[in-house]
């Protein structure tokens, strides 16, 4: 069927629906095109989500993903970036296979329409005007013969009246044979121009118009072709993507298959196993009877008497460490702690609560002598936020870790200093037998730094193993291991007594401390406490300061200044901020390096 034959006379409606299918075209351009926005906007979101439960680098979070189940999770994430990639990828090519090509196409189709309805208006006008000369030479036609008619009948009256002279008679009979003359003239002109009418309106009916409805005809159903491998290429493009998206989806079930509830249990022990033993069941204390008691009160000696008293059997051996209370840090020990805390009288009903080990270790640490300057300097770098250098604030197993990591990156700090060195060397070897190529003692002043790098590294390594050494029990056992006892249960006592050993040994939070302790560990004689205090000598003063500001020092480790006094400077600030002053023989401690104006003897400085 033709558009040409059977729709000759729908010239305007044929308009009209040219201008709706090009209108459905354009709608369906919008669509891809909003489409298109979403994809991009989903695969912005979905990267933005897979970021945001990204692990943070240098964060506890990065930890959490040595668990299988945490790989998996994070795999999820990865495999979510591809998948919003896929769609990135719908979008770039639904919008150049679709969106711009149609944009192109209606361009050209807008120019196509526009030039057939110009010939059929073309044709419209040019008929248009030949039925109006065919209407203009009827009227003509007919006017001329009604003059003609009325021209004839007054000529037939003048010749009937015989008071006309024959010149009126002549006169009206030329009137009449002009007026018929014009009459057939005028016949012959509407005889042409209607043969003339009747061709261009069988042409324009039966050739211009179909030919131009065919044209559009052709037009609407590219327009409508074109329009379905559009659509065709909008599913093609979905399907496209998804073998990827079907990978991604079998990435993220395989990375969800390899969860190991196993391994992730391992990891747990491996974490936060402490290396202690469990505490074992606490002896009955029979208060009904006096308890025959023969250690004396100030002599740490005859603790050894007391022997069977001093009860650490089996596993409990002064583990008390699964009962303290996490996360919370040692009170402030006071000036001085009273011998008569030996556990050698009758005890209180108050006190019946403390292991018989805790008041045996405060009587161990309650010597009152000055707080050895170490402490005091790790106990302010506690506060401040710091960590032992020794991990001593970790459980064993943990601390053991800690130490057994640190020594793998010094050595491999070692090696790497070590390759340069050899590096250097050969370069120098080049340079001493090809002098032009460069000066081998420009490389004198490197070498000597890269070795003394590498030997400052030994030593930070060495200081780390024998650490580790002592945590693994490779070393011999120390003397203050008896000392360990008291750090942990000091934890449990408010009246904990702070001491060097203490300091060393024991955890920052009171938590957590390095016990392998023995019955035989506990006998222990005070001078040896006294020799462990003793062993630091007092810092010689490399300067003098002078007080700025009034500063209350109210932390473990401060001093107190007063605005305008001067005191004596025994070490520098290192950096954190604090300077190390002495007041007289027995007050030392720290004060904010900007609270003070320090002086230094450049003499003490160099040497």
């Amino acid at each position: 069927m033709s558009w040409g034959t059977e729709l000759w006379d729908q010239f305007d409606n044929l308009e009209k629906h040219t201008q709706w299918g090009i209108d459905i075209l354009e709608k369906y351009i919008k669509f891809v095109k909003e489409r298109t926005e979403i994809e991009l906007s989903y695969a912005k979101q979905l990267r933005n989500l897979a970021k945001k439960y990204q692990p943070k680098k240098n964060s506890k979070e990065e930890e959490e993903y040595r668990y299988t189940a945490c790989k998996a999770f994070l795999s999820t994430l990865n495999e979510m970036n591809d998948y919003a990639g896929q769609h990135e990828v719908i979008s770039e090519n639904m919008t150049s296979n679709i969106t711009v090509e149609l944009a192109r196409y209606v361009q050209e189709l807008k120019q196509e329409r526009k030039s057939y309805f110009h010939d059929g208006r073309k044709a419209q006008q040019h008929i248009e005007i030949c039925w109006k000369q065919l209407e203009s030479s009827k009227r003509r036609f007919e006017r001329d013969c009604k003059e003609a008619d009325r021209a004839q009948q007054y000529f037939e009256k003048m010749d009937a009246d015989i008071n006309v002279t024959k010149a009126d008679v002549e006169k009206a009979r030329q009137q009449a044979q002009v007026r018929h003359q014009m009459a057939e003239d005028s016949k012959a002109d509407y005889s042409s121009i209607l043969q003339k009418f009747n061709h261009e309106q069988h042409e324009y009916y039966h050739t211009h118009i179909p030919n131009i409805f065919q044209k559009i005809q052709e037009m609407e159903e590219r327009r409508i072709v074109r329009i379905g491998e559009s659509m065709k290429t909008y599913a093609e493009v979905d399907r496209q993507v998804i073998p990827i998206i079907g990978k991604c989806l079998d990435e993220i079930v395989k990375a969800a298959e390899s969860i190991d509830q196993k391994n992730d249990s391992q990891l747990v022990i491996e974490a936060y196993k402490s290396g202690f033993e469990p505490p074992g069941d606490i002896e009955f204390e029979d208060y009904t009877q006096p308890m025959k008691r023969t250690v004396s009160d100030n002599s740490l000696s005859n603790s050894r008497e007391g022997k069977s008293e001093l009860k650490f059997g089996g596993k409990s051996k002064g583990k008390l460490w699964p009962f303290i209370k996490k996360n919370k840090p040692p009170p402030p020990p006071p000036a001085s702690a009273s011998p008569s805390a030996v556990p050698n009288g009758p005890q209180s009903p108050k006190q019946q609560k403390e292991p018989l080990s805790h008041r045996f270790n405060e009587f161990m640490t309650s010597k009152p002598k000055m707080h050895c300057f170490r402490s005091l300097k790790r106990g302010l770098s506690l506060k401040l936020g710091a960590t032992p250098e020794d991990f001593s604030n970790l459980p064993p197993e943990q601390r053991r870790k800690k130490l057994q990591q640190k020594v793998d990156e010094l050595n491999k700090e070692i090696q790497k200093e070590m390759d340069q060195r050899d590096a250097i060397t050969k370069m120098k070897d080049v340079y001493l037998k090809n002098p032009q190529m460069g000066d081998p003692a420009s490389l004198d002043h490197k070498l000597a730094e890269v070795s003394q790098n590498i030997e400052k590294l030994r030593l930070e390594a060495q200081k780390f193993e024998a650490w580790l050494a002592e945590v693994e029990g490779r070393l011999p056992a120390r003397s203050e291991q008896g000392r360990r006892q008291s750090g942990m249960f000091d934890a449990q006592n408010p009246a904990t007594v702070n001491s060097c050993a203490q300091d060393r040994e024991s955890s920052p939070d009171g938590s957590y401390t390095e016990e392998q302790s023995q019955e035989g560990e506990v006998k222990v004689l005070a001078t040896d406490f006294d020799d462990e205090f003793d062993e630091e000598e007092p810092l010689p003063a490399i300067g003098t300061c002078k007080a700025l500001y009034t500063f209350e020092g109210q932390n473990e480790g401060t001093v107190s200044v007063v605005e305008g006094e001067t005191l004596y400077v025994i070490e520098e600030d290192k950096g954190d901020g604090w300077t190390r002053i002495r007041r007289n023989e027995d007050e030392e401690g720290y004060v904010p390096t900007s609270y003070v104006e320090v002086y230094l003897d450049k003499n003490a400085k160099d040497s």
